[in-house]
């Protein structure tokens, strides 16, 4: 991968994904599913949703009725399931490493979120790091027509900040979110290189 520092200063904008890119919400995320599974009878394993933690909604469900067979009712899983951040969402922490990046270029760059999660937990999951201010735009799920590895997320957020696509630097941490970028014609930073090197340096 090319020098961060040279991808950053070239970009005309930075986009960030939410979940698992700027907040630490993916084992918060593995329970709250994990609570709207048992409530539906079913058996959710905590490491299954790990695995696919960049699918939204829709797609983690129909995921879960392919692999084992039944039928969900996916509206109250939804609702299930956001409850249970709602109630959890105080816990979240940021991820520092990216988070810095988006402190320290705001006001230079446009700079967005685009999140395959519901506006519902989104911005409450900001709001609870003390990062919305940061962002000149959010884009969720419901913002567009089809969910990552798509790029219509990544497109609507270049739209929203004025920014051609391929002058924008997006911050990803799934496989769907970083193929969604590129579909986009973006540059991607897989921010789980990145948060190893600084284990590493630490």
């Amino acid at each position: 991968m090319k020098d961060l520092e040279t991808l950053i200063s070239k970009a005309e904008a930075l986009i960030f994904d939410c979940d698992g890119t700027l907040v630490d919400t993916p084992a918060l995320y593995a329970k709250a599913w994990q609570e709207a599974f048992s409530n539906a009878g079913a058996d959710m394993r905590p490491e299954w949703y790990l695995e696919r933690a960049g699918l939204s909604e829709q797609v983690l469900m129909e995921a879960f009725e392919n692999d084992f067979g039944v039928v969900l009712d996916r509206e109250r899983m939804v609702a299930d399931s956001r409850s249970f951040l709602q109630r959890n969402i105080d816990n979240v922490q940021e991820i520092s490493a990216v988070c810095d990046i988006a402190r320290r270029h705001k006001g230079q760059k446009p700079i967005a979120v685009a999140s395959g999660g519901p506006v519902t937990a989104v911005r409450p999951s900001l709001e609870a790091t003390n990062l919305l201010d940061l962002f000149d735009a959010i884009v969720t799920v419901e913002d567009v027509a089809h969910p990552k590895p798509a790029p219509d997320l990544f497109l609507e957020a270049a739209r929203r900040l004025g920014v051609d696509p391929d002058a924008c630097l997006v911050f990803e941490d799934s496989p769907q979110g970083i193929e969604a970028a590129q579909n986009a014609g973006m540059q991607v930073v897989d921010v789980n290189e990145m948060t190893k090197q600084n284990a590493v340096a630490l």
